[in-house]
């Protein structure tokens, strides 16, 4: 393959509009855009005749499982998923096993990531109560930030000192990312539960177990600290309508110091749901009424919640195929994310344009990172091929998770990913991911 790539005759979707153009690669860079490229014939030229051509998505929230649990995914397998599902650049989270709890056990996940994802990556350094002196050397400029468990996690992970959290907040320079769940409210419902139910609670339950108040409690704890220590805080997958009020709209996200994402499951299931898909649409925090669903919808049209993200948190079927108690929370969707949202454009519930925003030029900003999100003349070359016009259905078959199941079984999704680029090598065509090209380290101005 030629070093210099034509996309030709496609529909580009970025900040905030549709224009037919050409977008030429060359080594790894967007080269040049414009209404009508003359190809050179040393050229590769990709005919999309029509087809989106969007920058690829960002995603700020993962599980992939490695080091430690790689009977559930790897970075190899899960990053071949995202890039599949138009996702190129992601940012995993820190409760693997070992806990990235030290500069030296976040960068063996570094060195993982080096060698075997194909989409562009990023570690979250991780705190508990006793390691603040090793995430204050965490260096901003190739980190994407630090994550706080405000709720149990794998491992030595939750932070439920108040003084730690003081600390944390009020000395880490970069962005704090937080789970937000009060562990004291959780444990007395699920000691309320286990004298209705006993050991036997229904699926159905987890709603209320993993509650409302539990959220709010949390989150409005974790916006408190961070306005009493000026902290850039961001809290991670949104659940509830209550929590919405704790967010600003009237802002641009440039100058925002708190901002919110929301999950696709938290916008695509509610708690109808437990009694057909059950343990399958089972995670933390946990999918709530339809009432909440359709207010995190709109308060990503309304910029409440600034990004879209997965969530990817995948187990096998014999984990999730559990009692309550004994089934693990989360699920795996980063190759279905970009479809999903872009099946809530076919049915006209948001723009294309706004999808883009939330899961590529959004997290970007937030991020600050480094010549990504957008498409723009000398940034690198991650771009997703949308093929509106195709359909695809989710079936054990066509599932690249190594877990080898999804929420979304069964679902027909009326667009379908074409292809997709990452820093110019195409990595993903036509239903087939095309290894042997790996992501870059992610880099962040700051």
């Amino acid at each position: 393959m030629s070093n210099t790539i034509l996309l030709k005759g496609g529909i580009v979707v970025n900040e905030g509009q549709q224009t037919a153009q050409d977008v030429l690669v060359k080594n790894g860079r967007i080269e040049k855009i414009a209404k009508d490229i003359t190809p050179d014939n040393s050229w590769d030229v990709v005919e999309l005749d029509g087809k989106f051509i969007l920058p690829g998505c960002i995603d700020d929230q993962v599980h992939f499982r490695e080091p430690g649990l790689t009977h559930k995914a790897t970075i190899f397998t899960e990053s071949r998923a995202a890039v599949a599902g138009g996702i190129t650049s992601f940012m995993e989270m820190p409760n693997t096993v070992p806990n990235a709890l030290t500069q030296e056990l976040l960068q063996d996940k570094y060195d993982i990531g080096a060698k075997q994802s194909l989409a562009n990556y990023s570690f979250f350094m991780g705190a508990s109560n006793e390691n603040v002196e090793d995430v204050l050397k965490t260096n901003e400029r190739d980190v994407c930030g630090v994550k706080i468990f405000m709720g149990s996690s794998t491992g030595n992970m939750l932070v439920d000192s108040e003084a730690t959290l003081n600390n944390l907040f009020s000395k880490v320079p970069m962005l704090i990312a937080t789970h937000c769940e009060d562990e004291g409210t959780i444990r007395a419902n699920i000691a309320a539960a286990k004298e209705k139910y006993g050991e036997d609670v229904p699926m159905h339950e987890h709603p209320y177990i993993r509650s409302e108040g539990a959220c709010y409690k949390s989150s409005s704890m974790a916006v408190r600290l961070a306005k009493k220590h000026g902290t850039r805080l961001h809290i991670l997958h949104i659940s509830t309508a209550k929590e919405l009020e704790l967010f600003d709209n009237t802002i641009p996200l440039e100058q925002k110091k708190i901002t919110a994402e929301a999950c696709i499951h938290h916008m695509y299931f509610s708690e109808e749901q437990y009694a057909d898909k059950g343990v399958y649409i089972k995670w933390n925090p946990a999918v709530k009424k339809a009432t909440d669903r359709d207010a995190i919808f709109q308060g990503v049209l309304d910029n409440k919640i600034d990004v879209i993200a997965t969530d990817h948190a995948p187990h096998t079927l014999e984990e999730k195929r559990n009692s309550y108690f004994k089934a693990p929370s989360g699920g795996p969707l980063v190759q279905h994310a970009l479809v999903a949202m872009l099946q809530k454009v076919k049915e006209g519930l948001i723009s294309i344009e706004r999808v883009v925003e939330k899961m590529a030029h959004a997290p970007a900003i937030l991020f600050q990172l480094e010549d990504r999100g957008y498409i723009r003349e000398g940034y690198y070359a991650d771009l997703v091929v949308v093929d509106s016009n195709k359909s695809i259905t989710v079936t054990k078959e066509n599932i690249l998770y190594k877990c080898g199941w999804s929420p979304f079984e069964g679902v027909q999704f009326d667009n379908s990913i074409h292809s997709t680029y990452v820093n110019g090598n195409l990595v993903y065509s036509k239903g087939i991911v095309i290894d042997g090209t790996n992501g870059k380290r992610l880099l962040f101005n700051r």
